[in-house]
């Protein structure tokens, strides 16, 4: 873990300030995007199989 921090710390001195900033931001929406996407696929996923447990009988 050491090792990772530290090519960490020296990709950020090694980078200009902004360029450092901006691939920051451009992971933050990223992970925003992976996200909702999870999310959605889960959210349809429930109720896919919810809709499938009523038709065979299985509900609670």
């Amino acid at each position: 873990m050491k090792k990772f921090a530290k090519k960490v710390q020296r990709f950020l001195v090694s980078e200009d300030g902004p360029t450092a900033v901006e691939y920051a931001v451009m992971l933050a929406l990223i992970v925003i995007v992976c996200l909702t996407a999870i999310r959605s696929v889960g959210t349809n996923a429930n109720a896919t199989f919810t809709s499938v447990a009523g038709q065979l009988g299985g509900g609670s």
